[in-house]
């Protein structure tokens, strides 16, 4: 299968390309490498895909039409799995319009171009932010999505009504998986159990937002991947499907867990909680586990242990 990956050199995507080559699959990768972390870590993820397998690399922000619909004619691609998204709940307070236009536009040229060249699959990459601060647990495909409380979920909202009328109108094929705090080997930097075992080890404090009762559905990178390879082979017309580990972790247990593996105690620099938190992430994974056969199959503890080696063994 001819796949264009989208946000390939992230952090999930290089995993998924990843698993993809071995697979035998042909992988175009469109990535901006912009600086929202340093882009030596992304081009150092390309070159870990590199080592599964050659690769097409665009370096293009999405609504560069006139590039994007270029490798589209060259590539033909028979699927499009779209995680290039400018992430993360706080930063999107801060510039709305930027993620406005990187997750809402570039999102629908994606999708124009697969309209154009009937590419009969697109796999979208959500968010369990699009439940806001649901107050029933655990969240489930059904719940409704309307009132989102950052400008990131809102454009994660935006982007699954897109792919449902794209679907409706031109038979393309999308599921769309709604991703809970995916984390692992080659993590985002900004995010908490990198950060926080990488301070902790390193005799830093780390900073707290809240009393640590905020719990989140934290998913091994590998468990995801699994569900994303899953949707590609599945024959979904449209439908939502949670990909999280259905087990949420309270922050107080996450450093609990982070202190126990590195063999360190934490230095807590206590702050308010933040506008856009949510206080607790959990999915409900019955109907990805029963229509994909999604099955996370990593604990935390082990998850928290595979990341900090792998941060022995990538000092950056």
């Amino acid at each position: 299968m001819r796949i264009i990956v989208t946000g390939g050199a992230g952090f999930i995507g290089s995993h998924l390309c990843q698993r993809l080559l071995s697979s035998g699959h042909e992988i175009a990768v469109i990535d901006e490498l912009n600086d929202y972390y340093d882009p030596a870590l992304k081009l150092a993820n390309l070159a870990e895909v590199r080592r599964a397998g050659d690769i097409r690399f665009l370096h293009s922000d999405l609504c560069n039409q006139p590039a994007v619909s270029a490798l589209f004619a060259e590539f033909a691609p028979d699927c499009v799995v779209h995680l290039a998204a400018r992430a993360g709940v706080r930063p999107s307070l801060e510039n709305p319009l930027l993620y406005q236009h990187a997750n809402v536009e570039g999102t629908t040229v994606l999708l124009e171009e697969a309209r154009k060249n009937n590419v009969p699959k697109f796999v979208f990459a959500s968010s369990s932010s699009v439940y806001g601060a649901a107050s029933r647990v655990p969240f489930s495909e059904d719940d409704p999505v309307r009132w989102p409380i950052s400008p990131y979920a809102a454009t994660k909202i935006a982007g699954e009504a897109l792919c449902h009328t794209y679907s409706h109108l031109y038979g393309i094929h999308i599921p769309c998986l709604r991703f809970f705090t995916v984390f692992g080997p080659r993590q985002r930097p900004d995010l908490a159990i990198r950060k926080f075992a990488q301070n902790i080890e390193a005799g830093r404090p780390i900073p707290v937002f809240g009393d640590g009762s905020t719990g989140r559905d934290y998913t091994f990178v590998a468990d995801t991947v699994s569900g994303i390879v899953a949707a590609i082979h599945s024959n979904i017309r449209f439908d939502v499907f949670n990909l999280g580990n259905s087990h949420p972790i309270l922050l107080r247990d996450m450093i609990a867990t982070i202190e126990k593996v590195v063999g360190r105690q934490a230095i807590i620099e206590r702050h308010p909680e933040q506008p856009g938190d949510v206080p607790i992430t959990y999915a409900d994974i019955s109907k990805a586990r029963r229509v994909l056969g999604y099955q996370p199959q990593t604990t935390f503890e082990d998850g928290v242990r595979a990341m900090v080696e792998w941060l022995h063994s990538n000092p950056m």
